[in-house]
């Protein structure tokens, strides 16, 4: 069993300053992180980063510097889960649909991968077209989020259980 810190629009340091203290227990308490993008800045990377202890997937958001050292989407197998994660940038009318395609696309065929997205600050755990798509929301409560959020999934032989974590 495995247990999955999912954070995403950290903005650091253009909308908050610092990674609250209870995501930074959550990250450290987890077996792997997950980084939907929009860290802000390399400083709020090498952060995520070392919490996470080198067990760290990432991607790079529509805010984040190019020398970041991540690609626009990634794909990690955790406990029999395929997850693929993407920022989601572009307009919110779509998002889901832009998000199920770029799955599809990095995905091995004959697979059933989990969607992990960010972008939109707002927190999602749904099913678009067959595929669990999921949303952190702001790990900082950066604009336009009211709280700070993040998911904590367990998976385990290939099953998933996902909880809303909110401050």
């Amino acid at each position: 069993m495995s247990r999955v810190a999912i954070v995403s629009d950290t903005h650091i340091p253009s909308r908050a300053s610092r990674v609250p203290d209870w995501i930074v227990d959550e990250i450290e308490r987890a077996d792997h992180t997950i980084h939907a993008g929009d860290f802000d800045s390399r400083r709020a990377y090498d952060r995520i980063a070392d919490l996470a202890g080198g067990e760290l997937t990432a991607v790079r958001g529509n805010t984040d510097p190019a020398t970041l050292p991540v690609p626009t989407t990634a794909t990690v197998e955790l406990g029999g889960v395929t997850f693929v994660v993407t920022h989601g940038t572009g307009s919110s009318a779509g998002w889901h649909q832009r998000i199920v395609a770029t799955v599809r696309e990095a995905a091995e065929p004959d697979t059933d991968p989990v969607a992990v997205a960010g972008h939109t600050h707002e927190v999602v755990e749904t099913t678009v077209d067959g595929v669990c798509v999921l949303n952190p929301g702001s790990a900082t409560a950066a604009s336009p989020a009211d709280r700070e959020t993040m998911l904590v999934a367990t998976v385990d032989g290939g099953s998933l259980e996902v909880d809303q974590r909110t401050m």
